[in-house]
């Protein structure tokens, strides 16, 4: 059976716990440093403890360190793997592949979607040189996720919702080039998130002040069944800088849609962790930001819109009845100019909304519930336990404690049986598993029901047995290590250029090893010299397809080109690459 993964963002220890308990089998975190999000970076004792937690369940702790690495760092990186690799994570997921040539522990690598693995001839490269899971870029298209699959065979991680960057991951130099900011360093400034004019070569006005960069957010719980099919066995939710509420509410949903998958179809898949989660609310996804949603490149190669040009801010959840409404909630609109609103509720009269600002909107506005008052006092508790279940089997000689993970221990029952004035049920005993991890599934007892056994010294059983559990699952957990790399392997091109990102001596003499010729150096760094126009982003977000002006459609509107993008001190030239649908955004 193919095992599926459901994987949470955690910025911290405490929303690791949170996506734990509500359902997800792994989580992803930053590391102290070189993480793509750095104002999500964790110490190595809260990693420590993170893993100690989600270990209970099987569930599995996987580490960023996915930014560039310049040279005076290599040996910093080396041993902050070396210490993840002993506080117990699971995998590293890494962009620079100077790391396959560092001296670390046989830890298990994972490529993250900064290596742009838009090939399968890419994935079956990055297979071979030892990488045990590959994550994908979220611009894939089901068909070619399915080709991606069938040219490897390590598992598929991909993205199934949030925010969405407009370049490919990995390809995104804007934010290093004009601001200082590298997002391969993880420091990207959203310079994609801006208002844009977009104008021809004759200074003709196209759009004004849209954000046509911006897009919306990625959802794809309708079609999470369509993915398991292509072959994705990772699924995975964007947002380590997002908070608890967001999380707990995005896995609670995922998380009943991928146990309906898996019970739909039995003996084909199965879960990778163990124990179930009991959720307090209903998880509705459209309660937690969003930019309003999509399913990007999945479903359809031209879809209608996948941008959010009139604001880059949370859309919020439709309200078609205003009456359901609660004093202190804050809701969206758009004006009649088109300008993105907000406002918070003080009541309702004669049907019309009171606002605190005293705005006065008209009737027909459509309307976006942005903060839930009431849910989200409900979400700042504690809404979700997960159980394991362990079977119970008593008798003469001693108990026996099994559980779903597989762990078996057995404790001798020393005790003197004496004859009991009535009947006894020891069940309850067993049943009283209070704040453990564990729930009682079932209990069987070979005692006669006529001998007296002391509540007291079944109870120190119990709780003997519950320790020796942990202390089975602690010695028995699985870890993998990593696959050995195949030196013979060969990489797709002979030559690499800034955009591919190698920072450093070791990173050069990976790809050399694998028969790379040329190589030219990360943006980033001082020895980058440009020689003409600088790629800033590659994307299959094309803004003619978005505003109705796609070169290949009919009754297309005419413009002469290069097109421009203004956005104050920000100015880039755009081109098309129609055969590919792709669209490349350049340094002026």
């Amino acid at each position: 059976m193919r095992e599926l993964e459901l994987l949470a963002p955690a910025g911290n220890h405490d929303i690791a716990v949170q996506a734990i308990l509500h359902g997800a089998d792994a989580v992803y975190m930053g590391a102290s440093s070189h993480g793509a999000r750095r104002n999500a970076a964790n110490s190595i004792d809260d990693i420590r403890r993170t893993v100690d937690f989600a270990h209970i369940y099987r569930a599995k702790v996987y580490v960023t360190v996915n930014t560039i690495i310049y040279e005076n760092e290599l040996k910093d990186v080396e041993k902050l793997i070396t210490d993840l690799y002993r506080a117990g994570v699971d995998a590293i997921i890494v962009q620079d592949m100077a790391i396959l040539r560092m001296d670390i522990p046989p830890v298990q690598l994972h490529a993250s979607t900064q290596c742009d693995i838009r090939t399968p001839q890419k994935a079956r490269f990055l297979q071979d040189v030892g990488f045990s899971q590959l994550v994908l870029p979220r611009e894939l298209t089901l068909g070619e996720i399915r080709q991606m699959s069938e040219a490897v065979d390590v598992p598929l991680e991909c993205f199934i919702h949030g925010a969405l960057c407009v370049s490919y991951s990995g390809r995104c130099h804007a934010s290093a080039a004009l601001c200082g900011r590298s997002a391969n360093r993880g420091e990207c400034a959203q310079i994609c998130r801006l208002p844009f004019t977009l104008t021809d070569a004759s200074g003709k006005t196209i759009s004004r002040d849209k954000h046509l960069l911006s897009l919306r957010d990625f959802n794809t719980s309708d079609i999470l069944a369509d993915l398991v099919d292509a072959g994705a066995s990772s699924f995975k939710i964007e947002g380590r800088l997002k908070e608890a509420a967001y999380v707990k509410n995005v896995v609670g949903a995922y998380r009943r849609i991928l146990d309906s998958i898996i019970s739909g179809n039995p003996g084909e898949y199965r879960r990778s962790s163990f124990g179930t989660s009991e959720i307090e609310f209903d998880p509705q996804l459209e309660k937690s930001f969003n930019r309003g949603f999509t399913h990007y490149f999945l479903t359809d190669r031209r879809p209608l819109s996948i941008s959010s040009p009139l604001t880059p801010k949370a859309l919020g959840e439709p309200i078609e009845d205003p009456g359901k409404l609660n004093n202190g909630d804050g809701i969206s609109y758009f004006d009649k100019k088109g300008n993105y609103c907000g406002a918070l509720v003080n009541g309702l009269k004669g049907g019309r909304i009171i606002t605190s600002n005293h705005v006065d909107i008209p009737r027909g506005t459509r309307l976006y519930r942005t903060f839930d008052r009431v849910w989200d006092k409900k979400m700042s508790a504690e809404t979700a336990v997960r159980k394991l279940k362990v079977a119970f089997s008593l008798d003469n000689a001693g108990v026996t404690a099994t559980d779903e993970r597989g762990c078996r221990v057995r404790l001798p029952l020393d005790v003197t049986l004496e004859p009991a004035r009535k009947e006894m049920d020891y069940s309850p005993i067993f049943a009283k598993l209070g704040n453990t991890p564990y729930t009682m599934a079932s209990f069987e007892s070979a005692i006669d029901k006529s001998i007296f056994i002391p509540a007291g010294q079944l109870t120190q059983l119990r709780r003997a047995l519950i320790d020796e559990l942990d202390k089975a699952n602690a010695t028995t957990y699985p870890f993998k290590k990593r696959a050995k790399e195949n030196k013979d392997a060969t990489y797709m091109t002979e030559s690499l250029t800034y955009r591919d990102n190698v920072a450093n001596s070791l990173a050069r003499r990976f790809y050399t090893e694998h028969g790379v010729k040329e190589i030219e150096p990360a943006l980033e760094t001082s020895e980058y010299k440009s020689n003409g126009d600088v790629r800033l982003m590659t994307t299959r977000h094309c803004i003619l397809r978005e505003i109705g002006m796609c070169k290949k459609e009919k009754g297309a509107g005419q413009f002469k080109e290069p097109l421009r993008l203004n956005s104050g001190k920000f100015s880039f030239t755009l081109r098309f690459n129609c055969r590919d649908c792709e669209m490349q955004v350049l340094k002026n």
